[in-house]
């Protein structure tokens, strides 16, 4: 229903309407689907392609660590309000965190992340982190949708046990 729901939101999108019903006709590669939460000004750096690189860290190793792959497709939705745009994972990098991994990603990815002031400091407690590059980003009609549960993330496909949702 949501997917119906998207590639209608999508229609003047070429290639997201065409990718959208590829996933509802079957006729693609099985491919992931995550709803994830964003705030400001992330969401919006996402948008313009200014921040090319999501990431999620998080002390325990809950969605997306592992749960990610390149080609899948993230919803972009804004904390406490709807979906507004979609983009694709180009790649993906799962860390279990120690200090010199943490440096490591400062340094690999921190501008592509468009850190905010407190950034790294806010992370310092986290055991994991998923980085992913995204591309393609597109704003969409918005679309709300009932979701009421604190998750920053959700895993509506995934694309190892491809149910669709």
């Amino acid at each position: 229903m949501l997917l119906q729901h998207l590639r209608s939101a999508a229609r003047r999108e070429p290639k997201w309407s065409d990718a959208l019903s590829a996933l509802l006709d079957g006729d693609s590669a099985v491919v992931g689907v995550h709803l994830a939460i964003l705030v400001e000004p992330y969401l919006r750096f996402v948008l313009d392609r200014t921040k090319t690189i999501e990431s999620r860290f998080s002390r325990n190793g809950c969605p997306p660590f592992e749960r990610v792959t390149a080609g899948d497709i993230l919803l972009l939705k804004r904390s406490s309000g709807p979906i507004v745009g979609l983009c694709t994972v180009t790649d993906v990098w799962d860390y279990r965190l120690t200090p010199s991994t943490m440096s490591e990603i400062q340094n690999r990815f921190g501008r592509a992340i468009c850190p905010q002031d407190g950034f790294w400091e806010d992370r310092r407690d986290a055991a994991f982190a998923t980085l992913m590059r995204v591309d393609d980003a597109r704003p969409l009609p918005d679309l709300v949708i009932p979701k009421r549960d604190r998750r920053g993330w959700v895993v509506l496909r995934d694309a190892r046990v491809p149910e669709l949702i």
